[in-house]
C-alpha cells in the first residue's frame, strides 16, 4: 500500500465506472478521506497499466492554487500537461474552490479524451450548474468518515479488544486523522473542533456572508444538541426567543440547508409506514460524525442513545440505503431503510429499559415480513423475540448483510 490504509468499499463503488464517459464526483465532509480515495484510484489505474504521466492530479485547496483561479485558468493548466491523442485521467481534489469548475469540466469532457474524478466538500457547489453542463454525464459517490469496520482496520495491530475499540469509536468517531493518531480525548476533540470550524468559517460563514456569527453558532449548537430528535425551524426560533434572541424562521432554514450542503448534518425524513408516503414535517437530523457533537458540547453518557442512533444511521447510509424515521400511527420506528427491493426496520437503544415494551413492541405491530432489528450496547438484551433480532451494536455494524 502506498502510504495509506485502503478503504475497499469506495474502490468497489468506483471500479464499474472507470473509463466510462461520466464525471465521478466523490462528495463528503472535509477530512473524511476523499483525497485518500483519489490516491487509491491513482494506484488502481497504475495497476491497470496506465502510464504515470497520463494521470494528472490537482489539489484545489487555498495553499495549492493561485488566488482566485478561474475556470479558464484551471482548464488551461490541465490541458498544458496533455499531449497527443491518448487518454488522460484527471484526479481533481476539492474542486468547489474554483468558480465555474463545471464549465471547465464540461469543456474537458467534450474536447479531450479524459476520464475525470473529482472531490468536493459542498453539495450545492457539486450540483449548482451540473444540470446545465453535465446533465446525465456524472455520478455521485458519497464518502463518509470511517465505518466501525474501517476503524478496526486503521487500528491494526492493537492490543485492545474489539469491544474496547468500539467504545473508542463511539467516543472519537471516524475521522481518519483521529483514528490514525494516539491522542487523548481532549486532543482528539481539539482536532475535530478544528475540522468543524474550518467547514463553518470557510464553507458557510464566509461563503454565505453571515454577519451574525454568534447567532448562527447558537443555532448550530441547538441543532447538534438535538441530533436524533424531532424539531422544526419554528421550534428553534421559539427556543431562541426564550433566550431573548430574535431570528427569522427563514434564516434557520438557510442555516440548516448550508449545514447539509457542507455535509455537517444529514436530514432523515419521516415515513408513514401505513400510508407508505414521505411526510414533509418534523424531520430529524444526524451528524456526519458523532465526535462533532463532543467537540462542541463535551461528552457525557446521557448522549449515548442519540450517538448510537447516529452511528446506525450512518452505517445504513454507507451501504446505500435510503433512511427514514418510521411513523406507525402514534408509534415511532427509529429507522426504516430501503434499498431497491430490500427493506429493514431498526430500533436503537443503549439498553432496553426494564419493563418497557417500546423497542420490541413497536416492531411487533408491523405486519410485513421484512427483517426487524433492535440494536443495543447491552449483551444481556441480546436474543430473538417473535422474529425480531436483538443484536449488539458491534455485530450489527460488522455484519455483511442484515
Amino acid at each position: 500500500m502506498a502510504g495509506y490504509i485502503e478503504r475497499p468499499l469506495y474502490l468497489e463503488a468506483i471500479r464499474p465506472f472507470i473509463d466510462m464517459p461520466l464525471v465521478k464526483i466523490l462528495s463528503g465532509v472535509r477530512r473524511c478521506g476523499k483525497s485518500t480515495v483519489l490516491q487509491m484510484i491513482r494506484d488502481e489505474l497504475l495497476k491497470r497499466g496506465i502510464a504515470a504521466d497520463h494521470i494528472i492530479s490537482k489539489q484545489y485547496t487555498q495553499m495549492d492554487m493561485p488566488a482566485h483561479m478561474s475556470a479558464k485558468q484551471m482548464y488551461d493548466d490541465i490541458t498544458e500537461q496533455m499531449s497527443g491523442q491518448s487518454r488522460y485521467y484527471l484526479l481533481l481534489d476539492e474542486i468547489q474552490e474554483i468558480d465555474g469548475w463545471e464549465r471547465a469540466i464540461n469543456s474537458l469532457l467534450e474536447g479531450t479524451d479524459v476520464d475525470i474524478y473529482v472531490t468536493g466538500s459542498n453539495s450545492k457547489l457539486m450540483s449548482s450548474e451540473i444540470s446545465t453542463y453535465l446533465t446525465g454525464r456524472y455520478i455521485t459517490i458519497p464518502v463518509y468518515p470511517l465505518s466501525y469496520k474501517e476503524y478496526l482496520r486503521f487500528k491494526e495491530p492493537s492490543d485492545k479488544s474489539r469491544r474496547a475499540l468500539l467504545d473508542e469509536y463511539i467516543r472519537f468517531g471516524g475521522f481518519p486523522i483521529v483514528a490514525l493518531s494516539q491522542l487523548e480525548a481532549q486532543q482528539a476533540y481539539q482536532v475535530i473542533n478544528g475540522i468543524y470550524y474550518t467547514v463553518v468559517s470557510r464553507d458557510i460563514v464566509n461563503r454565505h456572508r453571515i454577519n451574525k456569527q454568534d447567532l448562527f453558532d447558537r443555532v448550530v449548537k441547538y441543532i447538534i444538541d438535538n441530533i436524533g430528535k424531532t424539531f422544526s425551524a419554528n421550534s428553534i426560533a421559539k427556543f431562541l426567543k426564550s433566550e431573548h434572541r430574535s431570528i427569522s424562521v427563514e434564516s434557520i432554514y438557510n442555516y440548516l440547508r448550508w449545514l447539509e450542503q457542507a455535509f455537517i448534518i444529514y436530514p432523515c425524513e419521516r415515513y408513514d409506514i401505513n400510508g407508505k408516503n414521505i411526510l414533509k414535517t418534523q424531520e430529524k437530523f444526524y451528524l456526519s460524525d458523532v465526535a462533532l457533537k463532543y467537540a462542541l458540547l463535551g461528552f457525557n453518557r446521557t448522549m449515548l442513545d442519540g450517538v448510537l442512533e447516529n452511528l446506525v444511521f450512518l452505517e445504513l447510509k454507507r451501504r446505500g440505503f435510503q433512511v427514514f424515521v418510521g411513523k406507525d400511527g402514534s408509534k415511532e420506528i427509529d429507522f426504516v431503510a430501503t434499498r431497491r427491493d430490500e427493506k429493514i426496520y431498526v430500533q436503537v437503544c443503549v439498553q432496553i429499559p426494564t419493563g418497557s415494551a417500546r423497542e420490541v413492541g413497536n416492531l411487533k405491530n408491523i405486519r410485513d415480513n421484512y427483517p426487524k432489528y433492535v440494536v443495543t450496547l447491552n449483551d444481556l438484551d441480546i436474543g430473538i423475540e417473535d422474529g425480531i433480532k436483538i443484536v449488539h451494536a458491534e455485530d450489527f455494524l460488522l455484519s455483511e448483510t442484515w
